[in-house]
């Protein structure tokens, strides 16, 4: 992951190919049968519906992208992974656009059933919702215009206004370390503050910035090493723990059986590095 400009020179022809795909990559088979579940668990609810509802982000290069026919890339294939466990074709995923700041909210209120949306596990929101996973291991890092030679490291934002979304860790971070945060609600609005010189750096986790760079080739760069660890996790209900360990239980099964990684290679894999995944917290 720290040597995402290396694919950059690739990213116009494979943002196509990801925009491109009608549904997304195909990694998963087409369920054959509505599996059993025990009664009253949310599985077996969403089993017997035949449908999910799952939040993801619309503006996320490799991760969470709006195509032609819905949004594609990791987070929305390991959705789909999920979705055919429980015998639901993918046509039969409602995708909810889901920024930041709306992720608790949408799944306390029900509105969503899952949340996939590079989004880092911490303890502040554990208190809030539950997590499977992690799936995905980031690191918050910086983005800026592709002649800036001064900023190299997050030393060099204190004091300076850098873009980040609201309700997101790496704004928060960002506070802590004395850079003054100039907060949207996505992260392709960080662009323009940044071209026009109100934000001199937009700074999320690395993989989100090597998508942006990549989306914009030539005009951004990603500059210096992470400087947090960003576990990404599967949101969904306080304390369904039955819910929880059986989508850890999926993803454990996707690791061995290798369509985790024909996921990512599908997606996000075309271009940055494979990563074998971290081990799941049953916690």
């Amino acid at each position: 992951m720290k040597k995402t400009l290396t694919i950059v020179a690739i990213a116009a022809s494979a943002m196509l190919m990801l925009a491109g795909c009608s549904g997304g990559a195909d990694t998963t088979a087409t369920p054959k049968a509505v599996p059993t579940f025990a009664a009253g668990s949310t599985m077996e609810k969403l089993a017997k519906a035949g449908k999910i509802t799952i939040g993801t982000k619309f503006d996320q290069p490799l991760f969470g992208l709006k195509g032609p026919d819905g949004p594609v890339g990791f987070d929305v294939e390991m959705g789909k992974m999920i979705a055919a466990s429980l015998g639901i074709k993918a046509e039969n995923i409602q995708w909810k656009e889901t920024i930041s700041a709306n992720r608790e909210p949408f799944i306390q209120s029900g509105e969503v059933d899952l949340v996939i949306a590079t989004y880092t596990i911490n303890d502040l929101r554990k208190k809030a919702v539950s997590f499977a996973g992690p799936y995905y291991s980031a690191g918050q890092s910086i983005l800026v215009k592709a002649d800036n030679k001064k900023i190299k490291s997050e030393k060099d934002l204190v004091g300076k206004p850098v873009c980040s979304v609201t309700g997101s860790t790496p704004a928060a971070r960002l506070a802590e370390i004395g850079a003054k945060p100039l907060l949207t609600d996505i992260y392709s609005n960080c662009l323009e503050p940044l071209r026009s010189g109100a934000a001199v750096a937009v700074s999320t986790d690395n993989v989100i910035l090597a998508g942006l760079a990549a989306q914009n080739e030539g005009e951004f760069k990603v500059v210096g090493k992470p400087f947090t660890e960003e576990p990404y996790g599967i949101g969904l209900k306080l304390d369904d723990k039955g819910f929880r360990s059986y989508v850890n239980s999926v993803l454990t099964k996707s690791y061995k059986d290798g369509s985790y990684k024909k996921a990512w290679e599908d997606t996000a894999g075309k271009m940055l590095p494979y990563v074998a995944p971290p081990a799941v917290d049953n916690y």
